[in-house]
């Protein structure tokens, strides 16, 4: 019989972990038994508590070294590389990850690797102009009548190509925080055309209901602020944070949307699913947005299977996005012909619900740029010609 593996732990910031228990989620039989395997010492409630997850988050080589085995080209010591991108993910996601196998998709996409200290042409830290696109700290105003509002650094776990690298999780990055909220929520204020804010980060809902309240509160009341969207993978990694207590809180500031980062099919444990029932069931629409990466869910099998998975979920596939060209990010990236593979592989094969709108984040700050199959192949004189999902040809008299 195997002996029950200690695993070492890094304290969270404490401003993350200040609210008191609340009900969480259930547990899958999957949870249970990494529990018992590499936390031993943990009860049933403390697993299930989201505090607890953050506060024993995996954020060191050695740490997940007792969970998996480590390729040779894995978990890459700060030692070396002292400006790397942190390594954090928490226990309940790492119950998630193949120990064996180093190509395992979710394994993948948060155990770092000497891949991300490849730069390549065209790969900057802040691909998309977010910093040029900063009026003040933390706010982002891009598009006309909406803004992104960056209110923590902190995420529970980390992505290897997170957009935000440059910030996330470095201790040393200024950033959003509540004694910094005061200037964006001025500029807001005094902006009439902004009518909807993305509250994003980092993650915001690794934030006390408490602080994330009062940040959605003084947003509310701002006259001509229609919508508020939050933007997180929480649901995803720390499932156990979408407590009764949390969707009641946002269910009083509707209307209240959000979109959900979500990678692969292996995410869409019982915990997920409670947790985006919970959110679903208090009224916020959920959407998907989802990068695609190579040789981790580029293939129309697996895309299709999320797909369905989301509709399933209660959650509608939104965007596919290409992965931004942050630096060392070439491993991940696809070409762009590969994700017109999977709208070609999924348009008039399934639903359409089920078909997300693929797109390109324009580096420099262009925005978003949705890109489709050729499906109008051109002009005659009786009208247009069209291709359909099958590549049949047809007419539509377009006058």
């Amino acid at each position: 019989m195997e002996t029950p593996l200690a695993v070492e732990t890094e304290p969270v910031e404490s401003e993350e972990i200040s609210e008191p228990p609340l009900l969480t989620i259930g547990c899958s039989a999957r949870s249970k038994e990494f529990m018992k395997r590499f936390y031993p010492e943990a009860t049933l409630s403390q697993w299930n508590d989201w505090r607890w997850q953050l506060s024993h988050g995996i954020t060191t080589a050695n740490a997940l070294s007792k969970i998996i085995t480590l390729s040779p080209d894995e978990c890459i010591s700060p030692d070396v590389h002292p400006g790397a991108f942190p390594l954090r993910i928490t226990p309940y996601y790492a119950s998630l990850i193949d120990p064996q196998d180093p190509a395992h998709s979710i394994r993948r996409t948060v155990v770092p690797t000497q891949d991300e200290f490849l730069s390549s042409p065209g790969e900057c830290q802040d691909p998309l102009g977010e910093d040029d696109h900063s009026p003040v700290p933390g706010l982002v105003h891009r598009y006309p009548d909406r803004v992104l509002f960056l209110v923590t650094r902190f995420c529970s776990t980390f992505c290897r190509y997170c957009t935000r690298s440059r910030m996330v999780g470095r201790q040393s990055t200024t950033s959003s925080s509540p004694s910094r909220w005061s200037d964006a929520i001025e500029y807001i204020q005094n902006h009439p055309e902004v009518r909807d804010i993305l509250i994003s980060g980092g993650d915001p809902l690794t934030l006390p209901d408490d602080v994330l309240e009062s940040l959605i509160r003084r947003l509310r009341r701002i006259p001509h602020v229609e919508m508020i969207r939050i933007g997180t993978k929480v649901p995803v990694v720390l499932p156990q944070r979408i407590t009764l207590s949390l969707v009641k809180m946002l269910k009083k500031y509707h209307p209240i949307w959000m979109s959900l980062h979500i990678t692969h099919p292996e995410e869409l444990t019982p915990e997920m699913q409670e947790a985006t029932a919970r959110l679903a069931d208090v009224g916020i629409p959920l959407g998907s947005q989802t990068v695609l990466l190579k040789g981790i869910n580029d293939s129309v099998p697996v895309i299709k299977s999320l797909m369905h998975g989301l509709l399933r979920f209660r959650i509608k596939p939104y965007y596919l996005y290409q992965c931004d060209p942050i630096t060392g990010s070439s491993h991940f990236r696809t070409p762009v012909s590969k994700g017109l593979e999977m709208i070609q592989g999924l348009r008039g094969h399934t639903s359409g619900y089920a078909v997300p709108t693929y797109a390109i984040d324009a580096p420099g700050g262009g925005g978003k740029v949705p890109l489709l199959p050729e499906y109008v192949i051109g002009r005659d004189k009786d009208g247009i010609i069209l291709r359909n999902y099958e590549g049949k040809i047809f007419r539509y008299p377009d006058i």
